[in-house]
């Protein structure tokens, strides 16, 4: 009886196309944003999809001081840090968060739903979000991404 061999396909780093999207955050909810960004940087809507390599997009959220959530979030929903030394906990409100760093809370949610560790901080990097409607990336020819 003769054997077949079937090929496994192994996406190198050279087959990996990389293109910039941008995308509105004006008026969207933050964790819908998020969860349709973070397969967009994580390369998982490709058909070359390999969970080694980052092979993920570029992505610039503009609009980003503008999103929204829903019920009683801005108020109830609590961050925190820590710095390191005793007693140094700290914690700041949705609300606070959005009035002192408009882009943190994305950024934030965004960065929770990426692998850990290197890979996921290589992916991580491509994320650019802006509080306003400008962007400076023009030259890399991003194309609009509706969610």
């Amino acid at each position: 009886m003769k054997q077949i061999v079937q090929k496994t396909y192994a996406t190198t780093p050279e087959v990996i196309e990389r293109r910039w999207w941008v995308v509105d955050a004006k008026g969207m909810t933050l964790g819908r944003v998020a969860s349709k960004v973070a397969p967009l940087l994580r390369g998982t809507n490709k058909t070359y999809f390999t969970p080694h390599l980052d092979t993920g997009d570029y992505v610039i959220i503009v609009n980003a001081d503008k999103i929204h959530v829903t019920g009683k979030r801005m108020d109830q929903k609590i961050y925190y840090r820590h710095s390191g030394f005793p007693g140094g906990l700290k914690s700041m409100t949705l609300r606070e968060m959005m009035d002192k760093f408009p882009t943190r809370a994305l950024r934030l949610s965004i960065k929770g739903m990426l692998p850990k560790g290197p890979l996921g901080r290589r992916m991580f990097k491509k994320l650019k979000i802006y509080a306003g409607a400008e962007h400076p990336h023009q030259a890399q020819q991003p194309q609009i991404l509706e969610l």
